[in-house]
């Protein structure tokens, strides 16, 4: 394991703890520039999510309607009715962003995906980074806020759902995760993010920041204060195996 990586874990618990959890809920409201770009503004409301934590699931309560259920996984996404029979899906969802349309306008599938793998990727940090096939190098340190943090270049492999294949994470002495910065491919080839996390708190001996804000990112690295593409707020959250 990459040393600033056990670090990382070490501070989080270790492994046995995450073991034990099988499932986080969470409570959540997200929106921003880019849903709104997508003409696409559910993402605006208030949420509940059951993400599963050691397999790429994610289960959306009251979406797109009260009563429905929104399913991800990075092959299938299927919505279903109040009696649990599937009104709409998708196999292989990836593919359809090459669309033109998709530059124009998401629909409610489109938004699942979306959504779907990033809270999967945000609130399985930092054990993601453990996961077979992903390749971690430091690079550096990056100074900002007036702080100094590690800087770690990963490079996933084609079997995790993820906005791009190559990603930097910044942390601090404490091993908190500072920033993130990606390229969003399925929201346009030329996107490039800088994601901040904020309010860490621990969570059942796991650190998770509650909040997090996402502005564009300049070509030399900096990020812009304006505007805000997509800001997410968890309010409640708690693990166990049951369902909501």
């Amino acid at each position: 394991m990459h040393p600033f990586l056990s670090g990382i874990i070490g501070n989080n618990g270790g492994f046995e703890l995450w073991q034990q959890h099988a499932t986080l809920h969470v409570e959540l409201r997200f929106g921003g520039l880019a849903f709104a770009a997508r003409w696409n503004r559910k993402g605006l409301r208030r949420r509940r999510a059951r993400v599963f934590l050691h397999e790429q699931k994610v289960i959306f309560e009251n979406y797109p309607a009260t009563g429905c259920r929104g399913i991800y996984t990075p092959e299938n996404l299927c919505l279903e009715t109040p009696e649990g029979n599937i009104f709409a899906g998708r196999r292989q969802p990836r593919a359809a962003f090459g669309s033109f349309r998709r530059q124009l306008w998401w629909d409610d599938l489109d938004l699942l995906h979306f959504a779907g793998y990033a809270l999967w990727n945000y609130l399985t940090m930092p054990w993601l980074l453990t996961f077979e096939g992903v390749e971690i190098q430091s690079v550096g340190d990056w100074e900002e806020a007036g702080e100094t943090w590690e800087k770690l270049t990963v490079q996933f492999p084609a079997g995790i759902a993820t906005h791009s294949a190559i990603q930097i994470f910044d942390f601090d002495k404490n091993y908190r995760l500072r920033r993130h910065d990606y390229n969003p491919e399925v929201f346009a080839s030329w996107a490039k993010a800088a994601h901040y996390c904020l309010d860490h708190q621990n969570l059942g001996g796991l650190q998770f920041p509650l909040k997090r804000l996402v502005f564009p990112r300049k070509s030399n690295g900096i990020a812009a204060t304006f505007p805000t593409l997509v800001f997410i707020e968890i309010t409640a959250a708690r693990f166990d195996a049951g369902v909501f």
